[in-house]
């Protein structure tokens, strides 16, 4: 089983996958078996709540609000900037992967207190992009 964490539209999600090994699905002599019921993905919303969140950070400390990436890729572009105002769904920065541009947007409403990449960084999915106060 591998764990991922993927933000759609905004919304984060955990999913869960279950591997399959290349001889699952085959028999012997090398043809497909017969497939049963598929094997679906878990999906959970991140839960977050009061008594897990930070608190608010003074100035000069990162943000609250972390902003992750969801996928593994390299920095395209960084369209935001420190102590700029954002709100949900905004673009923060844009990761590519896969010859595709995946933009990572705000959480939530908030002022960037921190960009923690910058272009041309390898990234893996997970890593810290930005903070937001």
């Amino acid at each position: 089983m591998k764990n991922y964490t993927i933000t759609v539209n905004g919304n984060v999600y955990d999913v869960t996958v279950e591997e399959v090994t290349k001889h699952e699905g085959a028999n012997i002599a090398g043809k497909p078996a017969a497939l049963g019921v598929p094997k679906v993905p878990t999906i959970t919303p991140h839960q977050t709540t009061s008594s897990t969140k930070p608190s608010i950070p003074s100035v000069g400390q990162k943000g609250a609000i972390i902003v992750e990436a969801g996928a593994a890729g390299k920095v395209f572009r960084v369209e935001a900037s420190v102590g700029q105002s954002v709100k949900k769904g905004d673009t923060i920065v844009v990761i590519e992967a896969m010859k595709m541009e995946i933009p990572v947007v705000a959480p939530e409403d908030g002022t960037v207190a921190s960009i923690d990449v910058a272009v041309g960084d390898a990234i893996e999915a997970g890593k810290t992009l930005a903070t937001l106060n």
